[in-house]
């Protein structure tokens, strides 16, 4: 099994969402983040004073999903969300040993 953690903009969350959903995944985790990579925030204006915004807010999905699901899902969150330009995000893997659903014990892949 393998761990997806993805960092996107905020507003790619719908069309990832629906991308996903295209391709069977329906289970996820949602936060919202702040964050900044490259871009490193922004400057701007409010009530005549100037300031630094260098925490952007993000949103970070994570998913556990099959071996043999996570190439499609790491296409369809990088088409769903690529705007081409700085701060669209990155993608994370990362190996699970054991799912566990703790309703009725069931473990490995039949928990997801």
């Amino acid at each position: 099994m393998t761990k997806i953690e993805a960092v996107i903009q905020t507003s790619k969350l719908e069309a990832v969402k629906m991308a996903l959903h295209e391709i069977g995944v329906e289970g996820m985790t949602v936060f919202e983040a702040r964050g900044h990579g490259r871009q490193k925030g922004h400057t701007e204006v409010y009530r005549g004073r100037e300031y630094t915004v260098d925490l952007i807010p993000k949103i970070k999905l994570e998913l556990v999903v099959a071996d043999d699901l996570t190439e499609k899902v790491v296409q369809a969150i990088t088409s769903a969300a690529r705007t081409g330009k700085i701060g669209d995000g990155k993608i994370f893997l990362s190996r699970i040993d054991q799912a566990i659903r703790i309703r009725n014990d069931e473990r490995g892949e039949r928990a997801l």
